[in-house]
């Protein structure tokens, strides 16, 4: 059995890969219509505390893009760019990416992100959301935030691809 380089990554990370960004999308179109003033289930005075609309749309915007900016970074795990820097990019273009500080990063982001995303959904599904005033409300939470829980399995998932696929076989085999 040969080792796949990044011409021919196992179609199951490149699937997973692409729905990383996509599992994280409901959560930050709620966090968006939130920013904007759209009550969301929030009594007005919770939104006006927390700034909406108004300062808290800029950092709910801003926490958006970083999400899904972070959330696109695990298509290098499956796209050359991932293998060897881009030529573009100053100083280093052209330069092989090693695998062992990206499997590491990675793993730890999917480990933490799994906690973080189970803790946070624990109090979602435990009543601990109060401050949402509505069952229609509170099922738009759940249905936008659950998918959310899936970016750390399948950051590992794509991340174990990763190493198979790069790391030497002496390192695979012990």
């Amino acid at each position: 059995m040969s080792i796949p380089s990044y011409d021919n990554p196992e179609r199951l990370a490149v699937v997973a890969a692409h729905l990383i960004p996509l599992v994280l999308l409901p959560s930050g179109l709620w966090r968006i219509m939130l920013g904007c003033g759209v009550s969301m289930g929030f009594s007005r005075a919770t939104l006006d505390a927390q700034g909406f609309p108004g300062r808290g749309t800029v950092m709910v915007v801003l926490l958006t893009l970083l999400t899904e900016a972070l959330a696109l970074l695990s298509l290098g795990l499956v796209r050359p760019w991932g293998e060897v820097v881009p030529a573009w990019v100053p100083w280093l273009g052209g330069r092989r990416v090693p695998p062992a500080p990206v499997v590491v990063a990675a793993t730890a982001g999917g480990l933490v992100l799994t906690a973080i995303w189970a803790f946070a959904l624990h109090g979602v599904f435990t009543g601990r959301l109060q401050e949402v005033h509505g069952r229609g409300w509170h099922a738009l939470v759940v249905a936008c935030y659950t998918p959310a829980i899936l970016w750390g399995p399948l950051l590992l998932l794509v991340t174990y691809a990763y190493y198979r696929r790069r790391a030497p076989a002496r390192a695979r085999a012990a």
